[in-house]
């Protein structure tokens, strides 16, 4: 497995190989299964380019042109929904359910990163800029940039 992971791992772009492996758990997470032969980037990365191919197509023969040509509004609600119903399925437990709406969720994200000009390589950029950044530091610093943009006076997020 180690072998196909650094293989996947050197496709994998604009992700270097460091980078690629640390998002690769070594260990399998509460005893789940060993990860999948592909590389989670990779997927990504495809569909991203498919919902990509299908911004201006005719929206009678993909869902994805049919989403994209209702505008912003609609696709951010579609992802919201979806996220909502990811974590209903999360607070229930309901794995099998979760792991169906983690994907839609996904999905529609990559949607609406099309809709907005986002590219998918953006989102890997700055994942890679945070790796070893402790989140509990970068929300301090968000939180001191807003209240520094605002003059709150406060640290804290109004």
């Amino acid at each position: 497995m180690a072998k196909s992971l650094k293989k996947d791992a050197a496709k994998a772009t604009p992700l270097t190989k460091k980078s690629a492996r640390a998002l690769v758990p070594a260990q399998p997470i509460n005893g789940s299964a060993a990860l999948p032969e592909h590389s989670g980037v990779e997927v990504l990365d495809r569909l991203y380019a498919t919902i990509a191919s299908r911004k201006g197509a005719d929206p009678s023969v993909s869902h994805s042109a049919r989403l994209l040509s209702r505008g912003t509004c609609k696709v951010a609600q579609k992802f919201g929904e979806e996220a909502v119903e990811c974590v209903i399925e999360a607070v229930a437990g309901n794995r099998n359910e979760l792991i169906a709406e983690s994907a839609d969720v996904l999905y529609h994200l990559l949607v609406l990163w099309v809709d907005g000009g986002v590219l998918a390589h953006e989102v890997w950029g700055e994942l890679e800029r945070r790796q070893g950044v402790s989140g509990i530091a970068e929300k301090a610093a968000r939180a001191q940039k807003l209240s520094m943009a605002f003059n709150l006076g406060t640290n804290k997020i109004p």
